[in-house]
């Protein structure tokens, strides 16, 4: 499994623009501090390759997060159009079952340059309340723990979870496992719309390989100077950890 090496590689600045007009402009500011480039469901859907090539083209690995979830073989020919594009991380749904989890690892480990697959478990979004609402009694850290079992019995490596969640996962599926926390929030900063939040240092404690932060540095009167801040927050967790 490939891990981030650094702490400036563990950082995930998501691309969360309409265009590529808006995201370049923020994408070259930020580049300098951090590792990897996010791109989600609206620039894509809007702008298609051209928004990865945008990452690419920075130098910067890219985290494609489609968040696939459909049958089993659409997933497998949409890992196939990923692959093509070169992109280094490709989210799916861990709650598409065993099949399509699968099919999505078994095409990723065709890939002639890496591609892991990262199964979201309970999006940060929802709470406990959410998942009772959906038909899941079990608490968010049970039902993402699940989940990510699932996954990593289907040969999926890499896991998208809340900071809540972060150290069962660590602990159920141990060290070999790459794990993403979304929700990052440095002291201060507002929780938004997500629900399960952690500062950069306690998911670093936790055992997070990757964090992804968004707005506090998107919104910041220097978003760089934002950047570099959580690098250097998440290079005392490390060095606080005994991990680089």
């Amino acid at each position: 499994m490939h891990r981030p090496s650094g702490a400036r590689a563990r950082l995930v600045f998501p691309l969360d623009f309409p265009n590529l007009t808006e995201a370049r402009p923020m994408a070259e500011r930020v580049a300098p501090a951090v590792g990897v480039l996010k791109v989600g469901l609206e620039l894509f859907v809007r702008e298609g390759a051209a928004a990865v090539e945008l990452a690419r083209g920075l130098g910067l690995e890219v985290f494609l997060d489609l968040k696939l979830h459909d049958i089993p073989e659409t997933v497998d020919r949409a890992v196939a159009a990923a692959i093509t594009l070169g992109v280094r991380y490709l989210t799916v749904h861990a709650g598409g079952g065993r099949a399509m989890l699968d099919r999505a690892a078994s095409r990723a480990a065709q890939a002639p340059d890496p591609l892991t697959i990262l199964a979201v478990t309970v999006l940060t979004s929802l709470d406990a309340a959410d998942l009772q609402s959906l038909g899941v009694a079990e608490p968010p850290r049970d039902h993402a723990t699940r989940l990510a079992r699932l996954a990593w019995d289907a040969g999926v490596r890499g896991f998208v979870t809340s900071p809540a969640e972060a150290s069962a996962l660590r602990a159920e599926l141990g060290p070999q496992a790459l794990i993403v926390t979304p929700g990052i929030r440095p002291i201060g900063a507002d929780a938004f719309d997500q629900k399960r939040v952690a500062t950069p240092a306690r998911a670093i404690a936790d055992g997070a390989d990757l964090l992804v932060v968004g707005r506090p540095i998107r919104d910041a009167a220097d978003p760089l100077a934002a950047a570099h801040a959580v690098v250097a927050e998440i290079e005392r967790s490390l060095a606080a950890r005994g991990a680089s």
